[in-house]
């Protein structure tokens, strides 16, 4: 696919995540817009020759493709229904894929309402951070139409190194990324909880932590989180308050299907705690925080 083909995409969300997603997709060769709030993102994004705009409108013409990477549901909602949104600015045949994390109930929802209207929408959630956004080489977890696939298909693409077709129904994909953040979230917190036990006894963090990235005990999580902690690094990359609300939609989801999920509870009581004691837009990493009587590398947030 290239741009003489006329295929039009626009990432919505600028984040870690979008920007990389939005240089994917221009490398792939189509003819790519990107639109955040935020005039640095934008100003970066323009800067590898991308076009940006603060909304959708102010761009002009309609698109093919829109990806939705946005905080949460709401926010997804609000930019795609709303007042001057994304689905007044879609060619016929075009399809959004939501790629926040939402619930599955807001999912449905959603879709239902796109559907109303002869919108094409996949339900689509995705993972691997800023590094895999960048390298065009995110997971992809979707549901929906064949259609809405067929739709997305240059710009899944141009983004993903793997499309997982989870099923028919929209609601199917949120799901999946919602059992997905429940073993994120606890990796991270249980990883938080070995390093403060190490600080605790006095083992050099450096140590303990190149240990287990040669063991069994190592999850991607672990190498990827708990070095920060070892370098007292807390900028974000993911915040405190990103695991607040996904980890809550797994309690909400648990509770929806009647099923204990005692780890993930405990993974999130820590990650309010942390929040709460003001570390909320710090890196997840620093749930570190909420263990006392230790002593941690310098913070450098």
């Amino acid at each position: 696919m290239n741009q003489a083909s006329g295929y039009r995409a626009c990432v919505i969300g600028l984040g870690s995540m979008g920007m990389g997603a939005a240089l994917s997709c221009l490398r792939a060769g189509l003819a790519t817009c990107g639109v955040d709030l935020d005039a640095g993102r934008r100003d970066e994004l323009a800067g590898q020759g991308v076009r940006t705009a603060a909304s959708v409108a102010e761009l002009g013409g309609d698109f093919d493709a829109f990806l939705v990477l946005v905080v949460n549901g709401a926010q997804a909602r609000q930019v795609i229904l709303g007042q001057g949104g994304l689905a007044d600015h879609l060619r016929p045949g075009g399809a959004i894929m939501v790629s926040c994390t939402q619930s599955a109930d807001d999912a449905r929802a959603l879709g239902a309402d796109l559907q109303a209207r002869g919108i094409l929408m996949l339900d689509a959630p995705v993972s691997g951070g800023a590094a895999k956004a960048a390298q065009g080489a995110m997971t992809v977890m979707a549901s929906g139409s064949d259609a809405a696939f067929d739709a997305l298909e240059p710009l899944l693409q141009a983004v993903a190194a793997k499309t997982y077709r989870i099923g028919p129904d929209i609601g199917q994909g949120a799901t999946v990324k919602v059992i997905h953040q429940l073993l994120a979230g606890v990796h991270i917190a249980v990883g938080a909880e070995a390093m403060a036990l190490a600080a605790r006894a006095d083992i050099p963090l450096e140590t303990m932590y190149d240990v287990v990235t040669n063991a069994a005990g190592n999850s991607w999580m672990f190498e990827n989180r708990m070095k920060h902690v070892v370098n007292g690094d807390y900028t974000p990359t993911s915040a405190v308050d990103i695991f607040v609300k996904d980890l809550g939609l797994v309690t909400e989801t648990g509770r929806s299907l009647g099923f204990p999920l005692p780890l993930a509870s405990a993974a999130f009581a820590m990650f309010q705690q942390a929040s709460n004691m003001g570390y909320g837009r710090e890196d997840d990493s620093a749930v570190v925080k909420t263990f006392s009587g230790i002593t941690l590398p310098g913070n450098k947030s």
